[in-house]
């Protein structure tokens, strides 16, 4: 009996798991689309904000899904900035690490931008 039900446990879990991945998966090649789609834009705008989003993710190590053995634990970082357009309009961009290095609050001149990712920012 305690056979079956961990069987019907791991199923279940290992079809979350997968089915999760999927809509993950989806969502991101949406915006990649969308993105790719959309028209490039290139306007007098103001850096007004930046902000890092880190995300961390643990991992069991060795395969230990008790975690008993300690855990893997890995970060990575998402970089945005807040630009602000003539007409007094907002919009948060994704930038790249490096752009993000370089842009300061109150900086002036030409964004480029595609969507929702910043192609380029010349500054005035």
């Amino acid at each position: 009996m305690m056979g079956i039900l961990f069987n019907v446990f791991f199923c279940v879990a290992f079809a979350v798991i997968v089915i999760a991945f999927f809509v993950i998966l989806v969502q991101v090649l949406k915006k990649q689309r969308a993105n790719r789609n959309a028209p490039r834009l290139t306007v007098d705008a103001v850096v007004v904000a930046k902000r890092e989003a880190v995300s961390q993710h643990q991992q069991p190590m060795a395969g230990d899904i008790t975690g008993a053995h300690g855990y893997m634990t890995s970060t990575s970082s998402s970089y945005y900035a807040t630009f602000e357009v003539e007409s007094g309009d907002r919009m948060e961009l994704e930038v790249g690490d490096t752009a993000f290095g370089d842009l300061r609050e109150g900086d002036r001149g030409r964004l480029t931008f595609q969507g929702t990712r910043m192609l380029s920012f010349e500054r005035r």
